[in-house]
C-alpha cells in the first residue's frame, strides 16, 4: 500500500496548485478577458472585411487592463489621438504628396511634438498624444509612395482603432469586471486612518526632520495616487462621477492639513531648541485636545460625522485655553506663542473641513453646488516636453534620412517601430530600462510569430483551428502585464506577436519578406533604445537633477506672485506633483533626494505662510509704510528661494525684521494687525532655522546659533 500511494498521483500536488490558481484567479480572470477580446475583435474584423485585422487587435493589447476603468480611460484617449493623428496625416499628405523628405520632416516634427505633449500631461491624456503622434505615422508612411490612397487607409486604420476600442471595452465592462471604485474607496479610506492616526500619535508635539520628511513623501505619494485613481474612475463609474467633485475637495483638505501639520511641529521644534521650552509646552498643551478628539475610529465615510462633534469642542478649548496660557508667559514669548497658537487654530479648521468632506463622500444624495470647486492642477515642465520633443525628431529624421539614402526597401516599418516606441516610452521614469526590456519581449514576439505562421497557421484552416493554434503562445502576453516587474516585457511580447502574425482574411506566407520586416522592427526599436540612451537620461544628470529643485524652489515665487483666488489649492497641488515627478526620477537615499525632500519641505512651509500672509494683508492692510515693508518682504523671500546666495539671504532676513517691526508699530492701532504680524513671524523662524536646507547661505553665526538666538545674531 506504501509503494501504491508513492506511485499515484499526489492529492497534496492538486491541492497545492488549486491554492495557487486560487490566489492567482484575478490575473488569471484578465488573461481570460484579454484573450476573449483579442479575438472576438479579429473574427469580427474579418467579417468586416478590414484590411488589417491585426491593427484591430493590436489596439485591443494596448488598452486592455486588468482595471476597467484604466480600459475604458485609455480606450476614450486612444479613440481622440487616433482621430487626431489620422486628420493630421491626411493633412501632411496633402501637403507633400509628392515631396518625400518634406513629408517626413513634417511627420518627425509631429511625432516629436506628440513627444513632448505626453510628457506635459500626465495619466491619459498623456496616452492621447502618444496615439496621434504615431497614428499619423501609421497612416503616412505606408502612403508614401501611393498618396491617393491615403484617405482610404486613414479610414481603414480609424476603422480598426475603433473596433478594438469598443470591443475591449464592452468584454472589461461586462465579463468578470474589476472595477475600480473599490480600489479609489480603499485608497481614501487609507489616506483618512493614515493622516488622523499620524496626528494622533503626535502628541508629544515634536517630531525629527527625517520622520517629517518620510511623512511628508508618503503624504504625496497619497494624494497623487488618490488623483490618479479619481481621474481614471470617472470613465467607469457614474456614482464616482458624480462625487468627483468632493473627492477632489477632500484631497485638496488633506493636502492643507498636512501642510499646516508639519508647520506646526516645525515650529515646535524650532521653540525646543531655542531654549524657549515653556512656549514650546505650552503650545503642546494646547495642541492636546485634537489629539484626544481623534480617539474615535478614524475611517472616511458617514462614520467620520461622529468625529466632528469632539474637533468643534476641541477647537474652542484651544481658542478658549490661549490667552491664560499667553499670560503665563513673559513678554518676550508672547509673539512666538501667538504665531504657534494661530497656526494651531488654523490645523484645527483644516481638519474639521477635512472630517467634514470625508463624512459627506458617501451622502447619499448629492446636491449640485453643495460643494467648493477644487481643481487639482499639474506641474508641465516645458523644458523637459521640448526635450522630449527634440529627442524624439532627431531620432526619426536620422532614421528617415537612412532610409531615403540607402533606398531600405523595409526603412518605413524601422521608422513606424520607432515613432511608436519613442512616442510611447518618452515620458516613462526610465526609458532606456522600459523600452529595452520591450524590444526583448519583441523579439519574442517575433520568434512566436515566426512559429505559429509558417508551421501551425499555414497548416490549418477556420477561424477556430486559428485560435486553437494561436491561443497558448497568446495568453503569455497578459499573464506578463499581470506582473509588475514584466509589463515592459509583456508589452513588447504581445505587441510583437499580433503585429507580425499580420492576420488578414486571406493569408500570405512569405517568409524572405516576414525577416526583412522583423529585421527592420528591431532596428527601429534599437533606435529607439539607443536615442534614449545617448540624448536624455537627462534627467540622470546632476544639472537636470538641479534644475528639478530650481523648479520646486520656484513654487515660492508663485505663492508670492500669483492671483490669490484659488492659489491654495493651485499651490498644494502644483508642488506635490512636481515633488512627484522629481522623486521618480532621483534615487532614493541619494543626496539629490535628501536635498529633494529638505527643500520640498521648506518650499511648502515657507509658499504656504506667505499664501496666508497676503491673504491676511489683503484683507486689511498695514497702514503706511507698514505695507510697502510687508510687500517688500514678499518679494524679497521669493527672489532668494528663486536664486538662492547669501546676499539675497540677508536681503530677505533684513525685509522680514523691517515688516515685522513695522507690523508692531501698527499693532496698538490695529489689532487686525496681529494676523500679518504672526505669519511674518513664522516666515522669519523658518529663515533662521540652523537645521533646514537654508543654513547653507546664512552667515556663520546665524547657521550656529539657536533658531531664536538667531534674532540677536542677526
Amino acid at each position: 500500500m506504501a509503494d501504491t500511494a508513492a506511485l499515484s498521483p499526489s492529492p497534496s500536488l492538486r491541492a497545492t496548485a488549486l491554492q495557487v490558481l486560487r490566489e492567482d484567479a484575478a490575473a488569471w480572470l484578465f488573461v481570460l478577458r484579454a484573450a476573449i477580446a483579442l479575438y472576438v475583435t479579429g473574427w469580427l474584423a474579418m467579417r468586416f472585411a478590414l484590411p488589417q485585422p491585426s491593427t484591430a487587435m493590436l489596439t485591443v493589447v494596448i488598452v486592455m487592463n486588468r482595471q476597467t476603468g484604466l480600459v475604458l480611460a485609455k480606450s476614450f484617449y486612444r479613440a481622440i489621438g487616433t482621430f487626431a493623428g489620422a486628420a493630421v496625416a491626411l493633412l501632411m499628405l496633402s501637403l507633400f504628396p509628392q515631396e518625400r523628405v518634406l513629408l517626413l520632416l513634417a511627420l518627425a516634427s509631429w511625432v516629436g511634438l506628440c513627444a513632448g505633449g505626453a510628457l506635459l500631461y500626465r495619466n491619459f491624456t498623456s496616452y492621447g498624444f502618444v496615439l496621434a503622434g504615431y497614428t499619423a505615422s501609421i497612416v503616412a508612411l505606408p502612403s508614401i509612395d501611393a498618396p491617393l490612397g491615403a484617405f482610404d487607409s486613414a479610414v481603414a486604420r480609424i476603422s480598426e482603432v475603433m473596433l478594438g476600442i469598443l470591443v475591449a471595452g464592452v468584454v472589461s465592462d461586462t465579463l468578470f469586471p474589476s472595477r475600480m471604485r473599490d480600489a479609489l474607496r480603499r485608497a481614501a479610506y487609507d489616506q483618512f486612518s493614515h493622516f488622523m492616526e499620524f496626528v494622533r500619535g503626535s502628541t508629544g508635539g515634536t517630531i525629527a526632520r527625517e520622520a517629517m520628511e518620510n511623512a511628508h513623501l508618503r503624504f504625496v505619494r497619497e494624494a497623487i495616487a488618490l488623483e490618479d485613481l479619481r481621474s481614471a474612475v470617472i470613465f467607469e463609474d457614474a456614482d464616482a462621477r458624480a462625487r468627483s467633485g468632493r473627492l477632489q475637495l477632500f484631497n485638496q483638505r488633506f493636502m492643507a492639513a498636512s501642510t499646516s501639520f508639519q508647520s506646526l511641529h516645525h515650529l515646535i521644534n524650532r521653540l525646543l531648541r531655542g531654549g524657549r521650552e515653556s512656549t514650546a509646552r505650552a503650545l503642546i498643551s494646547l495642541y492636546h485636545p485634537i489629539a484626544e478628539a481623534l480617539q474615535l475610529p478614524a475611517e472616511a465615510g458617514s462614520t467620520a460625522r461622529a468625529m466632528l462633534p469632539p474637533l468643534a469642542a476641541a477647537r474652542q478649548r484651544i481658542a478658549d485655553g490661549a490667552a491664560p496660557m499667553r499670560a503665563q508667559l513673559g513678554d518676550e514669548q508672547h509673539l512666538d506663542f501667538d504665531t504657534g497658537a494661530a497656526l494651531l487654530l488654523r490645523f484645527a479648521d483644516e481638519v474639521i473641513a477635512y472630517v467634514d468632506i470625508a463624512g459627506s463622500l458617501q451622502a447619499p444624495r448629492l446636491v449640485a453646488g453643495s460643494v467648493e470647486k477644487a481643481r487639482f492642477a499639474r506641474s508641465n515642465d516645458f523644458f523637459g516636453a521640448a526635450l522630449a520633443a527634440s529627442h524624439t525628431t532627431l531620432t526619426m529624421l536620422a532614421l528617415g534620412i537612412f532610409w531615403i539614402y540607402s533606398a531600405w526597401p523595409s526603412g518605413s516599418s524601422a521608422m513606424l517601430i520607432a515613432a511608436i516606441f519613442c512616442a510611447l516610452f518618452a515620458a516613462a521614469p526610465n526609458p532606456v530600462r522600459q523600452a529595452g526590456q520591450s524590444m526583448i519581449g519583441w523579439t519574442f514576439g517575433i520568434a512566436a510569430s515566426f512559429a505559429v505562421e509558417f508551421f501551425a497557421l499555414s497548416q490549418v484552416d477556420g477561424y477556430g483551428l486559428l485560435i486553437a493554434v494561436t491561443l497558448p503562445l497568446f495568453l503569455l502576453a497578459p499573464y506578463l502585464l499581470t506582473r509588475p516587474t514584466l509589463i515592459s516585457y509583456g508589452v513588447g511580447y504581445g505587441m510583437g506577436l499580433i503585429y507580425n502574425l499580420a492576420l488578414t482574411n486571406a493569408m500570405h506566407y512569405d517568409p524572405v519578406r516576414f525577416l526583412n520586416d522583423a529585421f527592420a522592427q528591431l532596428v527601429g526599436l534599437g533606435c529607439a533604445v539607443v536615442a534614449f540612451a545617448v540624448a536624455p537620461p537627462v534627467a540622470a544628470t546632476r544639472w537636470f537633477q538641479r534644475r528639478q529643485i530650481a523648479r520646486l524652489r520656484g513654487q515660492v515665487a508663485l505663492a508670492a506672485e500669483a492671483p490669490l483666488a484659488g492659489l491654495a489649492y493651485r499651490f498644494e497641488s502644483v508642488n506635490r506633483d512636481l515633488l512627484q515627478q522629481i522623486v521618480a526620477r532621483t534615487p532614493p537615499g541619494s543626496d539629490a533626494s535628501r536635498a529633494l525632500l529638505a527643500w520640498a519641505l521648506a518650499v511648502h512651509e515657507t509658499g504656504r505662510a506667505l499664501i496666508e500672509l497676503r491673504q491676511a494683508h489683503a484683507a486689511d492692510r498695514l497702514q503706511p509704510p507698514g505695507d510697502t515693508r510687508v510687500s517688500a518682504a514678499i518679494d524679497r523671500l521669493a527672489r532668494f528661494y528663486e536664486r538662492p546666495d547669501a546676499r539675497g539671504y540677508l536681503a530677505a532676513r533684513d525685509a522680514l525684521a523691517a515688516a515685522i517691526a513695522a507690523a508692531q508699530e501698527c499693532l496698538p492701532a490695529q489689532p487686525t494687525a496681529g494676523a500679518t504680524l504672526t505669519q511674518l513671524h513664522l516666515l522669519r523662524m523658518a529663515l533662521l532655522d540652523g537645521e533646514s536646507v537654508i543654513a547653507e547661505y546664512m552667515p556663520r553665526a546665524i547657521a550656529t546659533a539657536s533658531p531664536l538666538e538667531n534674532d540677536h545674531a542677526a
